[in-house]
């Protein structure tokens, strides 16, 4: 047992083996996790007459049945070395697993402190609803499914899911008429003036990327998730005509969150601006180094381009000079420096030896600005697939409440830890 070796315990006794018991039955009738089921080459594992204890891969055996070794070890007095952190504990035996991702931990903690509605656009797909549950039973996120409610049962049924709980909401339906009323007559108000007419605004009230967007805006909802099996842009202009920018905002951008060897980097501008301007770059570095404060880590910027300092010349580097001129003046506190090439913005040494007169020479860069959309998505999922990073995002900065935009196809886990950052900003935003 790892748990009786973590607590240097004399013996393995009988109150540890019933602690283990009971532990690996509990796991059992939990929701088994993605990983799991793609290992056994299974869409979804359930507890049933094919499952009765938990699967040798399931890396939960590491953590719940350890720790509930340890404690009745402890309990029992055999216990030589007796645990008093279990949170740094939980977190050793994560690391143990490969899984120590600190940023994420961190935001998830945040959000199990005080969850969230979470408004799931997408809820007629098996991946959206099983995020939706492990969501649930994580204590992350309290759901909202919009979709069919005969299609959605039927698919929670067929897996095996544990929805019973969770609100299920049909924008096409007869029942939610007056809802489609009251939402259209909202958007009809804030686009009245920009050729929407009423009748076309209660009609686009049975979309539910419209619907989703009008529940978070009326504060019935506090975040949204979409786009797993829609465009980027199918579902962005529901968010900016009913939610719209923060104060201050003049734009949105997409930000990415790498996790490296040597912790998070942060990616920008990966899914919004095509070509921004020198002015529109700035604003994209603001938005991204509010979001990195909010991890509570201290952005350190570099926006890169093939030039250094002006060794090249070309629209791009002459753009990314102009923005960081901008960024000196309006943001005098922000470490961020640039035009530079990739190699030099990650290696302090190299920073060192060629451009002292930097201030990226005193810390590692976290946070990239690429110079147009084509660098930036480009970039991130060159790392994600030729380097076999996690990726996290991408998040949508610059909205006036928490909503977020899937890749398409995204995993299980992809669509919780967006479930997760989502509630996060949604508290922070309250």
């Amino acid at each position: 047992f790892r748990g009786a070796l973590d607590v240097r315990a004399t013996v393995i006794n009988e109150e540890m083996k019933l602690a283990a018991v009971k532990a690996i039955a509990l796991l059992a009738k939990e929701a088994v996790p993605e990983e799991v089921s793609l290992a056994y080459g299974e869409q979804n594992i359930t507890f049933g007459k094919d499952l009765i204890i938990p699967k040798p891969l399931d890396p939960r055996l590491v953590t719940h049945v350890s720790t509930a070794v340890a404690k009745a070890a402890m309990a029992s007095g055999v216990a030589k070395e007796p645990i008093t952190d279990w949170e740094s504990y939980q977190l050793s035996l994560e690391k143990r697993l490969g899984n120590d991702n600190k940023l994420l931990n961190t935001i998830t903690d945040k959000a199990k402190k005080n969850p969230k509605k979470v408004v799931f656009a997408e809820a007629d797909n098996f991946k959206i609803l099983k995020a939706a549950e492990t969501a649930l039973e994580e204590g992350i996120a309290t759901p909202i499914l919009l979709g069919e409610e005969e299609k959605i049962h039927s698919i929670i049924e067929e897996n095996g899911l544990d929805l019973t709980r969770v609100e299920i909401i049909d924008p096409k339906s007869l029942s939610r008429k007056k809802d489609r009323q009251e939402f259209g007559g909202l958007l009809f108000e804030k686009r009245n003036r920009k050729g929407l007419t009423l009748i076309e605004a209660e009609k686009l009230m049975r979309d539910r990327n419209y619907f989703g967007a009008m529940l978070v805006e009326t504060g019935y909802a506090d975040a949204m998730i979409s786009g797993m099996t829609r465009s980027y842009s199918d579902v962005i202009k529901p968010a900016l005509k009913i939610i719209g920018l923060e104060e201050e905002s003049t734009l949105v951008a997409g930000m990415y969150i790498l996790q490296t060897k040597n912790g998070p980097v942060f990616f920008a501008d990966t899914t919004v601006n095509v070509d921004p301007t020198a002015e529109e770059i700035a604003e994209i570095t603001k938005l991204v180094a509010t979001a990195v404060r909010r991890f509570k880590v201290t952005p350190r910027v570099a926006l890169l381009s093939y030039s250094n300092f002006g060794s090249s010349k070309g629209p791009d580097p002459e753009k990314m000079a102009s923005a960081i001129k901008i960024i000196h003046d309006t943001q005098p506190t922000l470490v961020a420096d640039g035009e530079i090439q990739a190699n030099f913005a990650l290696n302090n040494d190299m920073i060192k030896e060629a451009f002292p007169f930097s201030d990226l020479k005193n810390g590692r860069v976290n946070t990239l600005i690429f110079p147009n959309l084509s660098a930036g998505n480009i970039a991130y999922k060159l790392m994600q697939e030729m380097g076999g990073i996690e990726a996290i995002g991408p998040l949508l900065l610059g909205m006036k409440k928490s909503f977020h935009i899937l890749q398409l196809n995204c995993s299980v886990r992809e669509i919780v830890n967006m479930t997760t950052i989502a509630v996060a900003e949604a508290q922070s935003k309250k």
